[in-house]
Formats: structure tokens, C-alpha cells, sequence
């Protein structure tokens, strides 16, 4: 394995796990939720990939000129595939949001209307 490689592998699922982990921290921080549920998970498993075909899609052959393993070249390209983990997650999570049926058990109650249950 080449050391572009890991480091596509290393920023995209950093990106994914950012993504993944800080909602459900601020949840916990907030008190709405208790476990971790498993629906991240498979949000994360999605982005993972989609973000892994794309990225080396996109970047096949990490080519960065004469000072191609330089650390800076490298970082670019750590910190572009962080971006695309932590995008297509953020997508992902999106689009199933506006997939899911209304009035379903994720949704919130509107403002001034308390859930009855």
C-alpha cells in the first residue's frame, strides 16, 4: 500500500468519523440521547463507501508534481479527503433525513404542538 493510500483511507474516515461522532456528542451533552444508535453507524458505513469509491475515483494517482511526498503536499491531500468523508456523510444523513416518512418516530413535533403519546 502506498503512502497516498492510507493517507486517502486515514482522512476520509477521520472526515466520516467527525461526522458520525459530534451530533451525537452535542445529543449527549444535551441529554436527548443516551446510547450510541445504530443508525450512525450505518450512515457512517454508507459515506464510508461511497466517500472511498469516489475518492479514488477522483484521485487515482496522487500527483502533486516534483515535491509530491513533501508533508505539506501530503496534508492538502489528507485534508481534502477529510472534507469528502465528512461531506458525503453529512449528504447521506441529509438524505435520509428527507427520506424518512413524516410522522414518523424521528420527527419532531412542531413548535407549539406537544407530542401525544
Amino acid at each position: 500500500m502506498s503512502p497516498e493510500f492510507l493517507i486517502k483511507l486515514l482522512g476520509l474516515l477521520f472526515g466520516i468519523l467527525a461526522r458520525t461522532i459530534l451530533p451525537w456528542l452535542r445529543k449527549v451533552k444535551e441529554g436527548e440521547v443516551r446510547g450510541f444508535s445504530r443508525r450512525y453507524v450505518y450512515s457512517a458505513l454508507a459515506s464510508l463507501a461511497i466517500g472511498l469509491i469516489l475518492t479514488l475515483t477522483i484521485f487515482p494517482k496522487f500527483d502533486a508534481g516534483a515535491d509530491g511526498q513533501t508533508f505539506e503536499a501530503l496534508f492538502k491531500l489528507f485534508c481534502l479527503a477529510f472534507g469528502f468523508g465528512f461531506g458525503w456523510n453529512a449528504l447521506i444523513n441529509e438524505g435520509g433525513a428527507w427520506a424518512s416518512k413524516p410522522g414518523g418516530a424521528d420527527e419532531l413535533p412542531a413548535a407549539g404542538h406537544p407530542r401525544t403519546s
